[in-house]
């Protein structure tokens, strides 16, 4: 690092030339005025005048125009180009004071060859400057317009200019000579077209060796301690943009055509290229040869290009040069359908695969993160170029396997963030998974990566299936995509689900449950199938992930028993593998692992699932089967109140919606039922359950179960554990909610009474009306605003269907409200 007294010693020495440049120059233009011819009586009148200033005079006599003293001071001026002690940035900015005045010197010298001063004579005089430096610049300066003259031939004059140049060795000063000689010879090449010669010497002015390939060499005389390393890099940067310059402008020479450029240019350039043996020399150079020259000519001769690649230095920064290459052969590529063709046509992605082999076989000591961004570039070149060609993506694939082979598991944050975006790319291109699972190399990708970047990339590939609505239609695949998303779906370190973070554990076991639901088949045969693999691959993930995977392969199951419905394997024969019972013991038996979890709930929740799905096909003793594990679960696992509660109105009304059982089998699981239901712990769950039985007995679809004495008894229960909450509230004066069951008993009756239950008259009704009115005037009894209005507008009800009139109006009219 340059130090803060460095930098403020480098501002001073950059004021110090800049100030003897300004005076030098100032000196340097008073020469080149040219004096008017005399005037006698402009001098007499000065002479004579009263304000005559003597020194005007003297300085107007003696500021002639006068070439030796504006040759000497020019030549001290460009003395300040001299200094080693700028960086680069710094010395460019005195190299563009000077180069502002050099463009005047220049203007000077034309007119002096116009008022006759011969140019060879010129040529000559700014020779025998003292220093090797300033007579350079100034001989760049007198040759341009020697060219302009056409004395001389352009191209002897720009050979010798070459030569003459060649004496400065100091790599910075050399750079900006050469890079000077390029500016003011740019309009004078002899170009096919111009008016000076052949384009040949064009080519050898700019292919000469040292007027900008060689200077770009000499950034490697940038040496020193190895403490001042950083310095001399930051130095290097700093002239790339000088290296490039005489390359862009060969690129710009019209009379270059691509066989001129495939038999000379580009072999000339490479040459020196590989022969000048410094990592950032070569780096710059072949960065600039991609960027300046046309893509179609880089097309035509990436053989040669890419056979310099292996014999650069190690150290060069060859993947990044490579991905520039292919990145803008991509865009060339996807300019126009029409240049295709081409690409096939001079097989560029076998030579981009050669020389990328070539490249990592040569740098042995490129990290991983390199080759594998080498293949990323490869990859996205392929994609755009030869998309319908997947057995090159394959091919990629395959030798980033090669590459990885032998080596543990990748754990580098660069490398396993271009592995990610080499898996991503085909997924992005064809978005469809369905491509991606025919790439045999894609999962032996995936192995490389650490288990969490594995993770991250299954969540990758979920999310694209999502996006993109991709159905998953075979058992072949489907087993495929597990293999490639296992990092989800088990444990592959062995590391406890406990030790993960919650909230990214349920969210990725949530994407992994979303994307059981993207397989299907209309074949029952193949869906079966893939649910049977899909059941293998979850049942091998703990009990930790079966809660949140269990259940979406129950629900795609039950679909494909909806499918089936009526197709009993007694009917279609028993070979036949996807039937409704096969199904059915199926889920049965995954439905059984959740109480490893445990997760007795979810369970009792699914077995009634699939009972009401095995209601639908007719199935009774599968269905009665699926009640029994619900109870027996209920029974012995749910101990919680509050889940007990919620479990026991799913069953109720579960059963509610059951037709398939006979009345042995229903009065089995409605006794259960309303037994459970009484024995809640709280006495208002209780009631509820209770008087929810009371629907079990009568279903209005159903005209073998109308039964209502039993209605009447359940709902007689019900009012008799109310009561008994009651009584425990004014015993604790702290409870409420006991009218309130009330009031719901009361709405019950009213329910029944209008589907015409004979059972329910108006006379009870009325008496549990003046019932509550009772309780609620009780001195006892805890205020209960919602209780109130639930009453209120229960009352209200009754009113309005009273005067709605008709056969219900008529019912009503018996119960004073």
């Amino acid at each position: 690092m340059i130090s803060s007294d460095g930098i403020e010693d480098e501002e001073k020495w950059l004021a110090e030339g800049i100030a003897g440049l300004q005076q030098n120059a100032f000196h340097m233009h008073r020469s080149l005025v040219p004096i008017p011819k005399p005037n006698p009586n402009f001098v007499r009148l000065n002479f004579n005048s009263r304000f005559l200033d003597f020194k005007f005079v003297v300085v107007l006599l003696k500021d002639s125009n006068n070439l030796r003293d504006a040759l000497k001071y020019s030549a001290q001026m460009l003395s300040e180009l001299r200094t080693s002690r700028l960086s680069p940035h710094k010395y460019y900015d005195l190299y563009m004071r000077a180069f502002d005045e050099l463009r005047k010197l220049e203007m000077f010298f034309k007119e002096e060859t116009k008022r006759g001063c011969s140019i060879i004579d010129l040529y000559e005089l700014v020779q025998h400057a003292g220093n090797i430096l300033p007579r350079l610049y100034l001989l760049c300066t007198v040759g341009s317009v020697y060219i302009k003259s056409k004395e001389a031939p352009a191209k002897d004059v720009l050979k010798d200019l070459v030569e003459m140049c060649r004496g400065v060795q100091h790599p910075v000063r050399g750079l900006f000579l050469r890079s000077y000689l390029s500016q003011v010879s740019r309009d004078k090449l002899p170009d096919i077209g111009s008016e000076y010669e052949g384009c040949y010497s064009a080519c050898e002015f700019i292919l000469f060796g040292d007027p900008e390939l060689r200077p770009a060499i000499g950034l490697s005389g940038l040496q020193g301690p190895a403490r001042e390393k950083e310095k001399r890099e930051k130095e290097r940067s700093e002239l790339r943009d000088l290296v490039g310059k005489n390359l862009h402008v060969l690129s710009q020479i019209e009379g270059i055509d691509l066989d001129m450029y495939k038999d000379t240019v580009l072999p000339r350039i490479l040459e020196q290229v590989v022969n000048c043996k410094d990592e950032l020399a070569q780096y710059y150079l072949m960065d600039c040869i991609i960027q300046v020259f046309p893509d179609e000519y880089h097309l035509q001769t990436l053989e040669t290009l890419l056979g310099a690649c292996p014999q650069l230095q190690p150290t060069v920064d060859i993947k990044t040069v490579l991905s520039q290459l292919m990145e803008r052969l991509s865009n060339y590529a996807a300019s126009s359908a029409e240049v295709l063709p081409e690409f096939l046509q001079v097989e560029a992605f076998a030579k981009l695969s050669n020389a990328i082999g070539k490249v990592i076989e040569a740098q042995v000591d490129m990290p991983v993160v390199g080759s594998i961004s080498l293949y990323v570039s490869l990859l996205t070149f392929t994609l755009r170029v030869h998309p319908d060609r997947l057995d090159y993506v394959d091919q990629v694939l395959g030798a980033c396997v090669k590459k990885l082979s032998g080596k543990a598991k990748i754990e580098d944050s660069k490398a396993t963030k271009q592995i990610v975006a080499l898996l991503s790319a085909p997924l992005e291109k064809y978005n469809d998974i369905g491509i991606a699972l025919k790439l045999s190399n894609y999962p032996r990708v995936m192995d490389h990566l650490d288990n969490g970047t594995n993770k991250v990339m299954a969540v990758v590939i979920i999310q694209s299936i999502m996006k993109n609505n991709s159905c998953i239609s075979t058992a072949e695949k489907v087993e495929a995509l597990f293999e490639l998303i296992k990092g989800l779906i088990k444990d592959l370190d062995g590391t406890p689900v406990d030790e993960l973070d919650e909230e990214d554990f349920k969210e990725e076991q949530n994407s992994v449950g979303r994307l059981i639901y993207m397989f299907y088949n209309d074949d029952p045969e193949e869906m079966l199938k893939i649910i049977s693999v899909v059941r293998k691959h979850i049942l091998t993930g703990g009990p930790t992930r079966l809660a949140f995977t269990v259940p979406p392969l129950i629900f795609s199951a039950l679909k494909l028993v909806r499918r089936l419905q009526g197709q009993d394997g007694d009917v279609i024969g028993e070979d036949m593998p996807a039937t409704p019972k096969k199904i059915f013991q199926l889920l049965h038996q995954t439905i059984e692992a959740l109480l490893s979890v445990p997760a007795p709930e979810l369970a009792l929740k699914l077995y009634l699932q699939c009972a009401e799905a095995a209601n639908d096909c007719d199935l009774e003793l599968v269905a009665y089967e699926f009640f029994t594990q619900a109870f027996i679960l209920y029974e012995e696992e749910v101990a919680d109140s509050k889940a007990q509660v919620t479990a026991i109105h799913l069953i109720i009304g579960t059963l509610q919606r059951m037709n398939i059982f006979g009345v042995e089998n229903r009065d089995t699981l409605t006794h259960k039922a309303t037994g459970y239901s009484a024995k809640l712990l709280k006495k208002p769950d209780q009631c509820r359950a209770v008087y929810a039985c009371s629907h079990l007995f009568w279903v209005d679809d159903q005209d073998g179960v109308k039964d209502g004495e039993r209605v009447l008894l359940c709902l007689k229960r019900a009012l008799r554990i109310a009561n008994a909450a009651q009584q425990m509230a004014n015993v604790t004066r702290g409870s409420s909610g006991s009218v309130a069951l009330f009031v719901e008993i009361l709405n019950k009756y009213l329910y029944f009474f209008e589907k015409g239950n004979p059972q329910i008259t108006s006379s009870v009704i009325q008496g549990l009306i003046e019932l509550i009115t009772t309780e609620m005037q009780s001195e006892n009894s805890t205020p209960d605003p919602s209780a109130d209005a639930f009453f209120s507008s229960t009352l209200r009800y009754i009113q309005f269907q009273k005067q709605k009139g008709g056969v219900m109006g008529e019912k009503y009219e018996a119960i004073k409200a």
